[in-house]
């Protein structure tokens, strides 16, 4: 069997999300497929430490799909002639996009539908492209996977999609977080806040984030208790940065707050480790993978009781409404706890057993073999 896979996420240094879910399937698609073809589909040249397994070969698809219009004539020209001239049997589509013109069968992961719930925090040609097209993707793929039980009955709902054609797979937590001895810890804390602990965000700068709101609730908290902690908010800026802006430039607790900007991959985990609690107050995830990497650096999580949060944090975290900003202040002065801050570690050990890249990677490849 010949399987190709849409691999135009697979950008060095730059492996956020949907980069990361497309990297932890892929190369373990060759362990689990030892007999069969794999292409390996890029949309500009690439780095070759992607390309692994022995029978797994890449392919250069132009144009460079990074707008709608190139996005609709990769997908709907330039993929269907590129999967015929390949003999894709089948083909693996990680990002939320499929090919309406091709006849290979199509497997599609959906990571979620924030854009149907907040139309207004995207691009509005972006906005328009996914609206569009996604329910028509999903009802031309063989079968969808969606990263949580929350987005596979949100397909369901707004898409009238049969359960029967969607699978949960999941994510899973990369190599590389794991808790920190103490002196990692005041090693990291030293580098980062000048040795004083930290509330830590990591995530794009988005509206849908709700970071304008825990830049509010950190200075509230901070009038509150005057304690010395320090709020660290790692991630690049999207769209719509302007509240965030907003809010820092207005925080009593301004000296306090570092806006960190993208912090490569290799720093993450010592970052996430040396924190004093993660908080995660976004409005809508289909998954929230910061969520499972704080569970395995063991550090107390602070995230949203809405959409998929509920699921992955389960009794883990503390669990806030993300549009009261007092609520969110009061669950990071709770954090002050030990105990209870102990007692969220201990919960989160067990509920991080759950997820998996082994897993995730087992259920698309049972997807693949059920559309060939």
């Amino acid at each position: 069997m010949t399987i190709a896979v849409n691999t135009r996420f697979l950008l060095p240094g730059k492996l956020e999300g949907i980069g990361r879910y497309t990297y932890e399937v892929c190369r373990r698609l060759p362990e689990l497929f030892p007999d069969d073809d794999l292409v390996f589909l890029f949309d500009r040249p690439y780095d070759s430490r992607f390309v692994t397994g022995p029978r797994t070969r890449a392919i250069v698809v132009p144009p460079p799909a990074r707008h709608p219009v190139l996005w609709y004539l990769w997908f709907e020209w330039a993929l269907p002639r590129a999967l015929k001239r390949a003999g894709a049997e089948v083909f693996f589509s990680p990002d939320g996009y499929t090919s309406l013109r091709s006849p290979v069968p199509s497997v599609m992961t959906v990571h979620d539908l924030a854009f149907e719930h907040f139309p207004g925090h995207t691009p509005p040609l972006v906005s328009r492209y996914y609206r569009y097209f996604t329910p028509r993707y999903c009802h031309h793929a063989r079968y969808v996977a969606a990263v949580s039980q929350f987005t596979a009955l949100d397909i369901q709902q707004r898409y009238g999609l049969s359960a029967e054609r969607i699978a949960v797979c999941g994510n899973g937590c990369r190599e590389g977080f794991y808790p920190l001895s103490s002196d990692e810890r005041a090693q990291a804390r030293q580098q980062y806040a000048g040795g004083k602990p930290y509330f830590l965000y990591i995530g794009a700068i988005h509206p849908r984030k709700n970071v304008h709101r825990l830049i509010d609730a950190f200075g509230a908290f901070k009038q509150r208790t005057h304690a010395p902690h320090q709020l660290l908010i790692a991630g690049r800026m999207a769209w719509k940065e302007g509240p965030v802006e907003t809010a820092y430039q207005s925080s009593p607790a301004r000296r306090d707050i570092q806006l960190l900007g993208f912090v490569p991959d290799e720093e993450l985990p010592r970052l996430m480790g040396a924190a004093f609690a993660f908080v995660y107050p976004s409005l809508f995830e289909g998954f929230g993978l910061p969520l499972l990497e704080a569970m395995h650096a063991e550090v107390p999580v602070i995230s949203s009781r809405s959409s998929s949060m509920t699921e992955v944090t389960a009794d883990a975290g503390l669990l806030i409404d993300p549009y009261q900003t007092e609520g969110l202040a009061d669950a990071m002065e709770q954090m002050l706890d030990s105990q209870l801050r102990s007692s969220l570690v201990k919960r989160g050990k067990g509920q991080r057993q759950q997820y998996s890249w082994d897993r995730t990677a087992r259920v698309i490849a049972g997807l693949i073999r059920r559309s060939a």
